[in-house]
C-alpha cells in the first residue's frame, strides 16, 4: 500500500490534469453517472487486435477523475484478459475484499476509498462503464 501523503498527491495530480483525456475517435464508448454526487464519466475502448486503447471524459470529484485517468494509464496497451484482470483486482479492492496487491500499480492510491461506502461509487464509475464495454467490444 502507498504511503498516505503520495496517494493523495497522486490523486489530486491525476484529478488535476488526467492522462488519456478526449475522445478515441472510431472506438465505442459508454457514458455513464452517478446521480448521488454528480460524477459523469464517458469511456472509450478500441481493440486493435489484442491490444486495448482507451481515453475518457468526465468531469466530477477528485476520485471519480483519477480513478479514469489511472485507469487509462493502467491498461492502455494491455490486452483484453489484462484488462479484466486488473480490473477485477481494483473492483476487489474498492469494495474491501481484498487488500491492494503490486499489481495495481499507481492504483492502490485509491484503496482509501473502501472505507468510504459513499465514494466507491465514484472509483468505480469508469471502471463499470470499462467494463461494460470489454463485453460489447470486438477486435477491430
Amino acid at each position: 500500500m502507498l504511503p498516505e501523503t503520495l496517494a493523495r498527491e497522486l490523486i489530486a495530480a491525476h484529478s488535476r490534469r488526467p492522462h488519456h483525456f478526449g475522445a478515441l475517435d472510431g472506438a465505442p464508448s459508454l457514458p455513464l453517472d452517478n446521480p448521488g454526487c454528480g460524477d459523469r464519466v464517458t469511456v472509450w475502448v478500441k481493440l486493435d487486435g489484442e491490444t486495448l486503447h482507451l481515453s475518457f471524459e468526465g468531469q466530477g470529484c477528485a476520485i471519480s477523475q483519477a480513478s479514469a485517468s489511472m485507469m487509462a494509464d493502467a491498461l492502455d496497451g494491455k490486452t483484453r484478459a489484462e484488462a479484466q484482470a486488473l480490473s477485477a483486482a481494483f473492483h476487489a479492492m474498492i469494495s474491501g475484499e481484498t487488500p491492494p496487491g503490486s499489481e495495481l500499480g499507481e492504483l492502490q492510491a485509491l484503496a482509501g476509498v473502501s472505507r468510504l461506502h459513499a465514494r466507491r461509487k465514484c472509483a468505480l464509475l469508469a471502471w463499470r462503464a470499462l467494463d461494460a464495454l470489454l463485453l460489447d467490444t470486438t477486435p477491430g
